[in-house]
C-alpha cells in the first residue's frame, strides 16, 4: 500500500491546488462541519496517508455493495476509491481464495490498530455458526479475528447493525449485529436496507479525516445522518397535516400524492436521511416514489407489525393531529391579527395624548404671552 499522504495522490492525478482547496471545501460541507473547520480538513488531506480497509461479508444479499457502488458523489466517491485502500472486499475483489485470505491477514498485522474494519451481514451463532462460513471458518471467528486489531469497526447496512432480515422472527440462524458480539472497540452503525450511499462514504471520510468516529445517537448511528424522521422532511407531510390520506395504492389520494400513513408508511417513526439525500444522485427516494417508508433504519423493523399495516396510532390519529394544526394555526393567526389591531389603536391612542398635551401646553402659553 501506497504512504503517499491524500494530497500527493491528489497532485500525482492532476489535482491543482486550486481544485484541491475546493474538494476540502466540499468535503468539509459533506461531512457537515463549519466552515471554520476546513482548514482542518485541508491538514488532514495533506498529512495523512492512505486509510487500510478490511469490508467482511457475512448474512448478506450485498445489496449494501451494490448501494457503494451507486454512489454519485463524484467528488467524495473520487477520493475514496482512490484515496482509501480497499485491501479486502469479497464481492469487488478480483484475487479470490488463499491469495486473498493471506492479503488479509498481512493488512491486518501490517496495520494493527490503523485499519478500519466494514461489516456487511448479519452473524450467525446457532448450531456453532454453521449457516455461513468462509474458507472453513464461521462468520463469529472471522469477526473477531479482524475486529482485535481494527482502529474502529462501521456496521453498515441493518442486517450487520441490529441483525436485519436474518433476525426476524423467528430467527433461524440465532443471527445478530456486530455490537452483540464486540464489545471493546467504537463501532458505528450506518443502517439501511441497504443505506443511502453517500452515507457510507461520508461515513468512512469522518473516520478517515478526522480520525475519529462521528457523534451518534443512542443506537450508535451517526447522528448527522439520523438525526431526524423521514417524516421531519418529507414532501407528503402538508397532507399528513391536513389528514388526507391515500387508501389504497391507486385511489384518487395515491394520485394526488397524498400521505402514504394508512398504507404502513413508518416514516414518522423512522430514523433516516432519504427523505434528504434520496437515491440516485438526489433524485428521489421510496415515499416520493409512491411506496411507504418500510422503516429499515430501525431495530427489528420486519417485525414491527408488518410492512403495510398502518402504525399503531389510535384511528383518526394523524387526522387529529392535522386538525388541531389547522385550529392552532388560524387560532394563532387570529392571535396575531387581534395583537396587532391592539397594538395599533394603543399607538392611536398614545399619539391622541400627545398631540392633546400638545395643543393644551401652547394654549398655556398663549395666555401667558
Amino acid at each position: 500500500m501506497s504512504e503517499k499522504t491524500i494530497y500527493e495522490s491528489l497532485q500525482e492525478r492532476g489535482i491543482s491546488r486550486r481544485d484541491f482547496l475546493k474538494l476540502a471545501t466540499l468535503i468539509t460541507a459533506a461531512l457537515g462541519l463549519e466552515y471554520a473547520e476546513m482548514p482542518r480538513i485541508v491538514r488532514a488531506m495533506e498529512t495523512k496517508t492512505r486509510l487500510p480497509v478490511i469490508w467482511l461479508e457475512f448474512q448478506d444479499c450485498a445489496g449494501c455493495t451494490e448501494a457503494l457502488t451507486r454512489s454519485l458523489d463524484p467528488t467524495l466517491t473520487k477520493l475514496l476509491f482512490s484515496d482509501i485502500s480497499l485491501d479486502y472486499h469479497e464481492t469487488l475483489f478480483a484475487a479470490a481464495g488463499a491469495q486473498a485470505e493471506e492479503n488479509k491477514r498481512r493488512v491486518i498485522e501490517e496495520y494493527a490498530g490503523r485499519y478500519v474494519l466494514v461489516v456487511e451481514g448479519s452473524i450467525p451463532r446457532k448450531d456453532q455458526g454453521v449457516y455461513c462460513t468462509i474458507g472453513g471458518q464461521s462468520a463469529e471467528a472471522l469477526l473477531k479475528e479482524a475486529a482485535e486489531k481494527a482502529k474502529a469497526i462501521i456496521a453498515v447496512g441493518t442486517c450487520a447493525s441490529f441483525g436485519g432480515l436474518p433476525k426476524a422472527n423467528p430467527n433461524p440462524t440465532g443471527a445478530v449485529g456486530v455490537d452483540t458480539l464486540v464489545k471493546d472497540k467504537p463501532i458505528i452503525n450506518v443502517p439501511g436496507c441497504p443505506p443511502v450511499p453517500e452515507v457510507i462514504t461520508n461515513t468512512i471520510a469522518h473516520i478517515l479525516l478526522l480520525d475519529k468516529p462521528p457523534k451518534l445517537d443512542p443506537l450508535g448511528r451517526p447522528k448527522a445522518f439520523y438525526g431526524q424522521t423521514v417524516h421531519d422532511r418529507c414532501p407528503r407531510r402538508p397532507f399528513y397535516e391536513r389528514g388526507q390520506f391515500a387508501e389504497s395504492f391507486d385511489d384518487e389520494g395515491a394520485r394526488k400524492g397524498w400521505c402514504l400513513y394508512k398504507l404502513g408508511c413508518k416514516g414518522p417513526t423512522t430514523y433516516s436521511a432519504c427523505a434528504t439525500i434520496k437515491w440516485n444522485g438526489g433524485v428521489s427516494f421510496p415515499v416520493q416514489s409512491n411506496h411507504p417508508c418500510i422503516g429499515c433504519t430501525q431495530p427489528d423493523f420486519w417485525d414491527e407489525g408488518g410492512v403495510y399495516n398502518a402504525l399503531s396510532a389510535p384511528p383518526g390519529a394523524a387526522e387529529a393531529r392535522g386538525l388541531a394544526t389547522g385550529v392552532a394555526a388560524a387560532g394563532g393567526v387570529a392571535l396575531a391579527v387581534g395583537h396587532s389591531l391592539y397594538a395599533k389603536k394603543k399607538k392611536q391612542k398614545a399619539a391622541q395624548a400627545f398631540q392633546a398635551q400638545k395643543q393644551a401646553e401652547a394654549s398655556q402659553q398663549a395666555q401667558e404671552e
